[in-house]
């Protein structure tokens, strides 16, 4: 079965429906120029509310190392997911498991970077974009994913209306959306959820 996490939750009642639906785990953005950016005590509320077996997932952007610590001593994420330019031992400092997003234009892009975050718990890939990090709502042209050991997680551009073709194409671990089920940046449509999550089914 195919997993998901919805990115960019910015509200109690937004990381509840995603629970609601089905979300494997929610994302919560710790980079101050995205709009979906959410401040530490936002987020310490929205943990507090998650219910049991949803994960939360941390993002930083070439982030200071004592932020992220600041961030971990009042958010108890799960996982870190690291989107800028950091090191394998960057990445690695901090004790967590973590996730290395790639941003990425075809399958050569993965071969080293699957050597150099060896210990990642998964490599998340997302449309290269110049002057965007991410959630900027585009995908690359998917290609079959190889098996390399590790989980990759597709972004990018996905909707209810795409997500069953780039789940056939691609043959990911699981899926990553954020803009894709918005009604404007950081702010969820739940309609867009339960249809998003309702193309999974099967897979």
């Amino acid at each position: 079965m195919i997993r998901a996490k919805i990115c960019g939750i910015t509200h109690v009642g937004d990381a509840l429906a995603a629970a609601r639906v089905g979300a494997d785990a929610i994302g919560l953005v710790f980079y101050e120029k995205s709009p979906r950016a959410v401040s530490v005590s936002q987020a310490r509320e929205i943990l507090q509310a998650l219910p049991p077996f949803v994960s939360s997932v941390g993002l930083f952007v070439n982030a200071d190392p004592a932020g992220i610590e600041r961030v971990l001593d009042d958010c108890p994420l799960d996982t870190l997911q690291f989107h800028g330019d950091e090191t394998p031992d960057f990445c690695r400092r901090f004790g967590r498991p973590y996730l290395k997003a790639l941003r990425v234009s075809g399958e050569e892009d993965l071969r080293r970077p699957v050597d150099d975050y060896f210990d990642a718990q998964g490599l998340l890939l997302d449309c290269a974009v110049a002057g965007h990090w991410g959630g900027s709502g585009q995908s690359f042209a998917w290609w079959k994913l190889p098996d390399l050991g590790k989980p990759l997680i597709l972004a990018g551009g996905l909707r209810a209306d795409n997500v069953q073709e780039a789940i056939r194409v691609a043959c990911p671990y699981a899926v990553d959306v954020s803009s894709g089920v918005e009604q404007s940046p950081g702010i969820k449509d739940h309609d867009k959820m339960v249809q998003f999550m309702a193309q999974l089914q099967g897979f």
